[in-house]
C-alpha cells in the first residue's frame, strides 16, 4: 500500500481551520486567459471556511493510483463524528479555482488619429469502518492507540485516533496496512503532546463502486477550536521535492492572513508582450519560479484577494449561494436567499505556495483580519492600433508604442528570466515611417 501518496503537502490538518486611473480600485478590460491549477502536474488545493473558532475544512487530493490502496492520516484538535464529516462536491474546488486564478486581461489602443474622450482614457491605460482497520483490543491498549470513533462516510471509512505516544502509533499504523516513510515518528510526535487526534480514511471499495465516479471526492470537515492552523508537516516526509499547495480562505471580515511566514503579493498590474497571451501558462509557471527565488522560497504568494460579490475582470461568474455552502461558508446572511446577493459577506484569499522541508519547517497558522484591500495577479496585454491612417499624431504615436514594446520586453525578461533577445524576437514591434516633407506639400 502507498500511504501518504496522496497526502502532498497538506496532509491537512487543520487545527483551525469601469474604468479609473488607478487599477487598484477598478481593473477594466477584457478578460482572455488565466492562471489555474491545471498548469501543475501536482498541486494540492484545500478551502478553509473560517469565522471566529468555527472552521470547515475540504480537502481535495490528487490520487491517481488504485483506490484501494488510499490512505488518508490527518491531524484533528477534536474527536469529529459522523454527522461532523462530509464527502464534498469536487466542482466547487473547480469553481474557486476558477474564480480566483490569476488573469490575463487585454487592451486596445484607439486609432490616435481620431479625437479620444476623456471619459475613455482608461483604454490606454499603461500597466498599470471496516474491521481491518484494528487488531484486537490489548494490542491497541499496549501501543497506546486508542479508536474515538469509527463511521463511514459515502466511499470512505474513517477512525478517529488517539495517541499516548508516537512509537506506537506509528507501529500501529504500520500493523494496520500503512507504509510509513521512516521519520514519521518523529513528526507525530509534536501532534500528540499537542493532544491532537488523528482523522484516518480508506477507501470503502463497495461503497465506491455504488457511487458512479471515477475519481475520489473531496473530505470535508466542520469543528470548533481556537487554534487556526494547517499542519503540512507530516505530508512532506515523502517528498522528493518541492510541493505546490493552493489554500482558498473564505472570512466574512476580509483577507485571511499567515502569522508564521511572510506572505508576498504575487507580481502584477505589469504590461506583457502580445505573443504571452499565447503562452500563458508557461509565463506564469517562469515567474512563479523566480518569485519564489527571489524570496528563497521562505514566502506564501498571495494570487488573490477580494469580496465574492464581484470581480473586475471576472475569469468566472461569482458563486451562488448554494456554491457557498458547498464550499463550507456557514454564515451567509439574511439577504443569501434574495436574487441579487452574491456573497457580499464572503471574502477569500487565496494564497499560492511552493515549499519543502527546509523552507517551511513549521506548520501553517493563520490569523483572521479585517482587511478588505482587493489584490488580483493581473497581466495586462496591450494592443497597439495598426490601421494605415496618417496624421500628426500616428508617428509620435508609434514611437511610442515601439518604446512601450521594448519596455514589456525587458518586463517580461525581469519577471521570467527568459533571454530577452528570444522575447524580441517574438514581438511584432510597430514600425515607424517617417513622413517625406513633399507629402505635406502635395496632398
Amino acid at each position: 500500500m502507498k500511504v501518504f501518496r496522496t497526502i502532498i503537502a497538506l496532509i491537512l490538518a487543520v487545527l483551525a481551520v469601469i474604468c479609473l486611473a488607478k487599477p487598484a480600485l477598478a481593473f477594466c478590460g477584457f478578460y482572455v486567459s488565466k492562471a489555474d491549477t491545471k498548469l501543475y502536474n501536482q498541486a494540492s488545493q484545500v478551502i478553509i471556511a473560517r469565522d471566529s473558532q468555527r472552521t470547515v475544512l475540504t480537502m481535495a487530493n490528487d490520487y491517481q493510483g488504485n483506490v484501494k490502496d488510499f490512505a488518508l492520516v490527518v491531524p484533528v484538535p477534536v474527536v469529529l463524528q459522523k454527522d461532523q464529516v462530509h464527502v464534498g462536491d469536487p466542482k466547487i474546488i473547480q469553481r474557486l479555482d476558477e474564480f480566483s486564478a490569476p488573469r490575463l486581461v487585454e487592451y486596445f489602443d484607439q486609432n490616435p488619429c481620431e479625437a479620444l474622450p476623456e471619459s475613455s482614457s482608461g483604454a490606454m491605460l499603461e500597466s498599470s469502518p471496516s474491521a481491518d482497520f484494528a487488531r484486537n483490543r490489548s494490542e491497541k491498549k499496549a501501543l497506546g492507540v486508542t479508536i474515538e470513533s469509527q463511521f463511514t462516510v459515502g466511499e470512505y471509512d474513517i477512525l478517529i485516533l488517539s495517541a499516548k505516544e508516537s512509537d506506537g502509533l506509528e507501529i500501529w499504523l504500520r500493523q494496520n496496512g500503512y507504509n510509513i516513510p521512516q521519520g514519521a515518528s518523529e513528526i507525530l510526535r509534536p501532534y500528540i503532546q499537542e493532544n491532537l487526534k488523528f482523522f484516518v480514511a480508506k477507501v470503502n471499495l463497495q461503497e465506491y463502486q455504488n457511487t458512479g465516479f471515477k475519481s475520489l471526492r473531496p473530505l470535508m470537515m466542520a469543528f470548533e477550536s481556537p487554534k487556526f492552523m494547517l499542519p503540512i508537516r507530516l505530508g512532506m516526509i515523502n517528498s522528493k521535492g518541492d510541493q505546490d499547495l493552493i489554500v482558498y480562505l473564505l472570512s466574512p471580515k476580509g483577507q485571511i492572513e499567515l502569522a508564521n511566514y511572510r506572505t508576498v503579493k504575487v507580481p502584477s498590474d505589469v504590461n506583457i508582450p502580445e505573443f504571452v497571451q499565447q503562452e500563458f501558462g508557461d509565463f506564469y509557471k517562469s515567474m512563479l519560479v523566480k518569485s519564489y527565488q527571489k524570496e528563497n522560497y521562505k514566502v506564501a504568494l498571495l494570487e488573490y484577494a477580494w469580496d465574492m460579490g464581484s470581480c473586475d475582470p471576472c475569469s468566472a461568474e461569482p458563486l451562488n449561494p448554494e456554491e457557498f455552502k458547498k464550499a463550507g461558508v456557514f454564515w451567509l446572511n439574511s439577504d443569501s436567499n434574495n436574487p441579487v446577493f452574491r456573497g457580499s459577506n464572503v471574502f477569500i484569499t487565496r494564497l499560492h505556495l511552493r515549499y519543502n522541508r527546509q523552507n517551511f519547517p513549521d506548520d501553517l497558522r493563520f490569523q483572521e483580519t479585517p482587511n478588505q484591500q482587493f489584490f488580483q495577479g493581473r497581466y495586462v496585454m496591450q494592443h497597439p492600433y495598426r490601421g494605415n491612417d496618417q496624421c500628426e499624431a500616428m508617428e509620435t504615436y508609434k514611437k511610442e508604442v515601439k518604446n512601450r514594446q521594448e519596455k514589456e520586453a525587458q518586463t517580461l525578461a525581469q519577471l521570467t528570466g527568459w533571454d530577452i533577445n528570444q522575447i524580441r524576437s517574438k514581438i511584432d514591434f510597430i514600425k515607424s515611417e517617417i513622413t517625406p516633407w513633399w507629402r505635406n506639400l502635395w496632398p
